[in-house]
């Protein structure tokens, strides 16, 4: 998309560290002056993750991600010192909405960003969702704000790599050969992630001006993917909580 490209500055908000390598990874190394910022340390308080990949502890776990997002950036050319991670705990996020929209929205303001990107609301992820609901409150009439791919559940199966369908038209940017060989480098970064990024093939990366959205409505009719993992958090209950920062 071209706004990004030639955008002095952008600010890239996410919930996860490997989310913008998901989303924009082969279009990082074409942003000028480019700041990640994390709204999570990526580590839950459910231990099962952290465990099943050798780790002790969340603050473990944690560390070796932002090790791997390191090494997955430099890559891309982008500095440690452009990285900045506001340190929620992973699926925690909709139960600090106020505060995580007042850290985004203190981020953008010291960062002036020409252009800002980040996740869809489709009810992918709940940090996804809630993620999309900072950045929207505080940039989101701007004009200036886009969005990457994530991933959603369409037919009651996982699909990435494309927008739920809301009418906005994409841009899609096609991955050279040496982009699309880049980008896997940077994926093989995140070891942790191993099992998780195999849903994510490497495909052409998709942009769009973000759309208004209605956060007290759910994305899409049906069973959000969220709700079909064992987490125990229900698309009404996020969306009863972001109605309190309305």
């Amino acid at each position: 998309m071209q706004e990004l490209e030639q955008a002095k500055r952008v600010v890239i908000v996410v919930a996860h560290p490997d989310d913008e390598v998901i989303g924009a990874g082969a279009l990082l190394p074409y942003l000028r002056d480019v700041w990640i910022v994390h709204t999570t340390d990526g580590s839950p308080l459910d231990l099962s993750d952290a465990a099943r990949n050798g780790f002790a502890s969340r603050e473990e776990y944690a560390a070796t991600r932002q090790q791997e997002l390191t090494c997955a950036l430099e890559l891309a050319g982008i500095p440690r010192d452009h990285m900045i991670c506001l340190g929620f705990t992973d699926k925690e996020t909709m139960n600090h909405l106020w505060d995580l929209c007042r850290r985004v929205e203190e981020e953008l303001l010291r960062l002036d960003p020409d252009a800002v990107l980040t996740q869809p609301y489709e009810g992918g992820h709940p940090d996804h969702d809630s993620t999309a609901f900072a950045v929207h409150r505080c940039f989101g009439r701007s004009g200036r704000l886009f969005e990457m791919t994530s991933y959603h559940a369409r037919d009651g199966a996982l699909e990435t790599g494309v927008f739920l369908s809301r009418g906005e038209r994409a841009s899609v940017r096609e991955l050279r050969e040496e982009d699309a060989a880049r980008k896997r480098r940077m994926l093989a970064c995140f070891k942790s992630q191993e099992s998780v990024l195999r849903n994510f093939p490497i495909v052409p990366e998709q942009f769009r001006r973000a759309p208004q959205y209605d956060f007290t409505q759910p994305p899409h009719p049906g069973m959000l993917h969220y709700e079909r993992l064992p987490w125990g958090i229900t698309g009404h209950r996020w969306r009863e909580l972001a109605a309190r920062c309305e």
